[in-house]
């Protein structure tokens, strides 16, 4: 007997009936507003033009009554143009791309490995683990200093390491925007775990001898979500400032945080977190409009750090043997998923279509009165988003968010090839996954994008951008030698 097929009308019908139901909510105002234009257009073609001449006529208007009614128009216009926040451009942005004699294949860093904690094999099969089901390439890099055996973490060497990085993105930036050195009003750079004196933004400074007057931050210790929080303080900055250019540059620097020690919490970094920078020019211009690739929608930023297992779940200190490193914590995908929550339900408001919100509202006011077992509904961010960049901190990460907003391959496929093609990269991963949806041409005007970041603390921020024009492929990026092999499949265990 042939197998019985499933019957897919009523699936059909339903996915019809949830279309219908959107365009309807999402379209109240309007189709409510056509009955009324058409009585209006209707009663007015039923009058005829001598009954309106004589309607005109009929309706008596002083001076005085003329120019308060135009004050008040004026005076309120005034009011609104004054009080509404000036719109932030993305005009371009640069990612750093390692030179090949930095990559680190899955068989020189086992070696190193080996050498490395010849005596504690145990420690070397748990990173081989690790390795085998990050998600990470064959071409990710590590800094000149991490090739060395033992490495030589100095203080000169990270020093280079962050001026290799920083300039090289910078001098990018300056380049494809035509920005001079004088033109920048406000200079922010991020960097969690290298925090030398004098700062990276006075080096940055110095190298391209920026104004006296430029209003320069550094930010330190935020973690991997410190690129939107500078993005955020650029849009604060750019709000008070007029007439402003606004360069972000987010990095992490590896070379002086290379765990050597034999604590395994303190070892998963080692094998996620590579080379990587971005420098992000933002501006208030009105001139910059035409040729910015983004307009900043909204930043939605949460913080968890009151409760003490968020707070210790990405935490910096010494093992036994007095070897720093950064140690993660077995809760942290719990931590992560409840900041997410806590900034979802802060961000679903401001982007989600009425449709989405109805249901959920309807789904929350069922579960109160009636049943308090009925499935909660997960909005449906795809609605509201073309595109998605999460952090590529793991492949947990990128699992995790995929199951839990409910999104296709096709969603996350910028964060897997991220992780596969540069590793962890820390704030800057987020520049790297948008230029991969450029480089794929994918990129649409009016196009939404979210990014979404998490960082030490525990932090979950998330950025909401539009994009201003059609975006054309580019020549040049980090992409552009391998985007045509991309994606490509990655094994759940690649066997070493």
């Amino acid at each position: 007997m042939p197998p019985i097929l499933p019957d897919f009308s009523n699936s059909v019908k339903l996915k019809y009936v949830k279309l219908g139901y959107q365009y309807l909510v999402n379209h109240i105002l309007t189709l409510l507003l056509i009955p009324v234009m058409v009585g209006i257009v209707i009663e007015l073609l039923r009058l005829g033009p001598d009954e309106l001449i004589n309607l005109w006529k009929s309706l008596h208007f002083d001076l005085v009554q003329i120019l308060c009614s135009s004050f008040l128009i004026i005076f309120v216009a005034t009011v609104y143009f004054m009080s509404k926040p000036r719109s932030i451009y993305l005009v371009d942005y640069t990612c750093y791309k390692a030179p090949v004699t930095c990559r680190v294949p899955f068989s020189t860093f086992m070696e190193h490995s080996r050498l490395i904690l010849k005596d504690n094999p145990k420690s070397v099969e748990f990173q081989m683990r690790i390795l085998e089901r990050s998600g990470l390439g064959e071409e990710t890099c590590l800094p000149p200093a991490i090739h060395y055996i033992p490495p030589k973490p100095t203080m000169e060497a990270a020093r280079g390491e962050a001026e290799l990085i920083i300039f090289s993105a910078m001098d990018a930036l300056l380049k494809k925007t035509g920005l001079k050195p004088r033109d920048i009003d406000i200079l922010i750079v991020n960097c969690s775990l290298f925090s030398p004196t004098p700062s990276l933004s006075a080096m940055v400074i110095n190298k391209y001898k920026l104004r006296s007057n430029i209003k320069s931050f550094n930010l330190s210790g935020m973690g991997c979500s410190a690129g939107l929080i500078s993005i955020d303080l650029a849009r604060d900055l750019l709000q008070v400032h007029p007439n402003s250019n606004a360069v972000v540059v987010s990095t992490e620097i590896i070379t002086p945080n290379y765990y050597q020690g034999k604590e395994r919490a303190m070892l998963l970094p080692n094998c996620l977190f590579r080379m990587g920078g971005a420098a992000i020019l933002l501006s208030n211009r009105r001139s910059e409009r035409r040729r910015a690739k983004y307009r900043l929608v909204h930043v939605v930023r949460t913080h968890k750090g009151a409760d003490d297992k968020a707070y210790r779940c990405v935490f910096e200190e010494e093992d036994r043997e007095g070897k720093v490193g950064i140690s993660l914590s077995k809760d942290l995908m719990a931590i992560a998923g409840e900041a997410l929550k806590s900034n979802i339900t802060t961000i679903g408001p401001l982007v989600l279509p009425a449709s989405e919100q109805l249901l959920f509202l309807m789904t929350l006011i069922g579960r109160k009165i009636f049943n308090p077992k009925w499935k909660p509904y997960i909005p449906d961010f795809k609605q509201a988003f073309e595109h998605f960049c999460i952090h590529a901190g793991g492949r947990a990460v990128i699992d995790e968010l995929q199951k839990n907003l409910q999104l296709s391959a096709e969603h996350v496929e910028a964060s897997r090839m991220t992780l596969h093609r540069f590793g962890n990269t820390s704030s800057s991963s987020l520049w790297y996954e948008l230029s991969y949806i450029e480089a794929k041409g994918r990129m649409k005007k009016g196009d939404r994008v979210w990014q979404i970041a998490f960082g030490s603390g525990f932090k979950c921020n998330s950025a909401v951008w539009k994009c201003n024009r059609t975006i054309k492929t580019p020549t040049d990026g980090p992409w552009e030698d391998c985007v045509d092999r991309y994606p490509v499949h990655i094994p759940e265990i690649v066997k070493l």
